[in-house]
C-alpha cells in the first residue's frame, strides 16, 4: 500500500457564538471551548492573527490545552500581504513571526498568506515576497501557504515560482477565484467555503465523499484525476500532511463537516 500523509480537518476559530447548543454542549463554559474543539477536529486556522497580534503566553496556552498531534494553522497578518509592493513586506513579515507563535511548537502548522481579491499577479514582486519567507525561524521549520483570488493567478509561472520554493497554494472554493490545484509543497492545504447551514454536515454526503477521495490522493502526494493542474509537473508521489477547513459558509455547521470528512478519512497504522 502507497505510503499517505495525515488528513486533518477543522474549521475557521473557535470562538463562535452560534457554535453553543449547536456543535458546543449547552452549558459548556467559554473557556473549556478550545479544548473540546481539539478533541473533535483534528486542526484549527486561526483567524485572529490575521486582524492583530497575540501574546506569546497566548499561543503558549493554545499548545497547552490541545492534544498532542492536534496542530493551529494561522493566518498571517494582513499588513504582510495587503500592500501595494509586497517586496516592502519584510518588516512586516518580521513582527508576524516574532510575535511568539515558536510558543506552539510542534502544534504550529502552516501558515497562510491571504492576498486581496484585488491583488493582481505581479512575477517579479511576488517572487520578491517569496523570498522573504523563512523555510526556519528560531530553530522551528516554517509551512507556507499562499491563498491568492485574483484571476491573473492562474498562471503556470505563479506554480512553478511557489513549486520552487516549496510553498503551497491553497486549494480554496472561492467564487471568482483561480482554483488551482497543483501540489507545490511537502503538504497540501484546502479551505472548503461552500456549504450550508441547511446541511447538517455542512456539505452534502456525495459532496463530502468526493473531496474525501480527493484528499486521499494529495495525501498519496498526487493531484486527484479529476482536477487539472495549472503547471503539471513530472510525478513524484509520496507522503503529504493535508490540512483542510470549513471557511465562511455554512459557518454554522463547519465543525459538523470537519467531523464528517474526518470519518471519510480515518487512517489506521
Amino acid at each position: 500500500m502507497a505510503r499517505t500523509g495525515v488528513i486533518r480537518a477543522g474549521m475557521g476559530g473557535f470562538t463562535f457564538e452560534p457554535w453553543r447548543g449547536v456543535f458546543y454542549p449547552a452549558g459548556l463554559r467559554q473557556a473549556e471551548e478550545l479544548a473540546y474543539a481539539t478533541r473533535h477536529v483534528t486542526s484549527i486556522e486561526i483567524n485572529g492573527t490575521y486582524y492583530s497580534s497575540q501574546k506569546p503566553e497566548t499561543f503558549a496556552k493554545w499548545a497547552a490545552t490541545a492534544p498532542d498531534g492536534f496542530v493551529f494553522s494561522l493566518k498571517a497578518s494582513r499588513f504582510c500581504t495587503n500592500r501595494k509592493v509586497l517586496a516592502q513586506g519584510g518588516e512586516s513579515i518580521a513582527k508576524f513571526l516574532g510575535q511568539g507563535l515558536v510558543e506552539l511548537g510542534d502544534k504550529l502548522g502552516p501558515i497562510l498568506w491571504q492576498f486581496m481579491a484585488t491583488k493582481a499577479f505581479d512575477p517579479a514582486d511576488f517572487e520578491a515576497f517569496l523570498d522573504l519567507l523563512p523555510q526556519t525561524y528560531e530553530g522551528l521549520a516554517m509551512r507556507h501557504c499562499v491563498e491568492v483570488r485574483h484571476e491573473s493567478f492562474f498562471d503556470p509561472r505563479f506554480v512553478e515560482m511557489c513549486r520552487a520554493r516549496k510553498v503551497a497554494i491553497s486549494l480554496s472554493q472561492n467564487a471568482g477565484a483561480p482554483f488551482i490545484p497543483d501540489l507545490t509543497a511537502d503538504f497540501a492545504y484546502a479551505r472548503l467555503m461552500a456549504g450550508s447551514d441547511e446541511i447538517e454536515t455542512c456539505y452534502a454526503p456525495a459532496e463530502l465523499d468526493l473531496w474525501a477521495g480527493r484528499f486521499a490522493d494529495y495525501a498519496r502526494g498526487r493531484v486527484p484525476a479529476d482536477l487539472t493542474p495549472v503547471a503539471p509537473a513530472a510525478p513524484v508521489e509520496g507522503p503529504r500532511d493535508v490540512f483542510v477547513y470549513f471557511i465562511r459558509e455554512g459557518k454554522v455547521r463547519a465543525p459538523a463537516g470537519a467531523m464528517a470528512l474526518l470519518e471519510r478519512t480515518a487512517q489506521t497504522d
